[in-house]
């Protein structure tokens, strides 16, 4: 009995990671891919998802718990969301821009953790600079996006993108264009008119960039990773709720307490991270 138990106890933390990391795919300001970081099983989920029929067989036994976890934490908060983001949607927004907040300073660990050269922080200020003035546009032109089947495969490619890129969380893209919302809601309540298009979507993205994603952060990690958080704070910017801090103090101190939460779980998320174990 004593032999297995260790087997055990690594079954079930590993699916408690894979729940963490599906958690992390679907909050906004988490990302899926920092997490199978920190976990250390990023490499050989590249791997599986670079070559996924000749790793399979090595592969999939190791990481079954893991997907298993993941496909529970995704599904399961997603419903959660969606009913928050429609019933108090500032508060919501506030509380994710809290937890966008707190998880900076773990992202900037990451992205230093192979060194930092100049080029890091010109890297971030041009993806800031892109990414902030495309949104500005959008908002100038009234540009009003309306969910469809070809949204829905880009909502897909940005779920993916979430995974294959570290820090890269796909609400980051989806919040500032409308898109959150309408998509997480249908991935909650499983509707095929929204699962079917991200599942084209996220297949077609793994298929043509995780190996190209994997190359660029072995051979440019820390200009890479420095790019993914100017685009995180570009984004974040944009989704602020400015208007609702000057409807009433009661609403503003509300949305003030979320951002504060927000930021004090993520650092505690990531207090917790640091203290897991990381898997060969």
């Amino acid at each position: 009995m004593k032999d297995n138990n260790p087997g055990v106890l690594r079954m079930i933390l590993r699916v408690l990671q894979g729940i963490l990391i599906g958690v992390g795919a679907v909050l906004p300001g988490i990302s899926g891919g920092v997490l199978c970081v920190v976990f250390g099983i990023y490499k050989p989920v590249m791997e599986l998802l670079s070559s996924p029929f000749r790793r399979f067989k090595t592969h999939v036994p190791k990481l079954l718990p893991v997907i298993i976890g993941a496909a529970v934490g995704f599904l399961g908060v997603a419903k959660i969301l969606a009913f928050f983001l429609e019933k108090y949607p500032d508060p919501s927004v506030c509380l994710f821009i809290g937890l966008i907040t707190g998880m900076l300073p773990s992202l900037f660990r990451e992205a230093g953790e192979k060194g930092r050269s100049k080029g890091c922080a010109v890297s971030l200020v041009i993806a800031f600079a892109i990414v902030l003035a495309l949104l500005i546009s959008l908002n100038l032109f009234s540009v009003t996006i309306t969910p469809n089947f070809g949204w829905y495969i880009f909502c897909g490619f940005c779920l993916a993108l979430s995974i294959i890129a570290p820090g890269m969380s796909f609400s980051t893209l989806l919040m500032p264009l409308g898109l959150y919302t309408p998509f997480v809601d249908g991935l909650g309540s499983l509707h095929m008119n929204v699962l079917i298009p991200a599942g084209i979507g996220a297949v077609v993205t793994v298929i043509c960039l995780a190996k190209a994603v994997d190359a660029l952060f072995d051979h440019f990690y820390a200009l890479a990773f420095h790019a993914i958080i100017g685009i995180v704070i570009a984004a974040t910017i944009m989704i602020i709720p400015f208007g609702s801090f000057t409807v009433s103090v009661s609403s503003a101190v509300i949305n003030i307490v979320c951002i504060v939460v927000g930021i004090v779980a993520a650092l505690a998320l990531d207090k917790f991270n640091s203290r897991i174990p990381k898997q060969d």
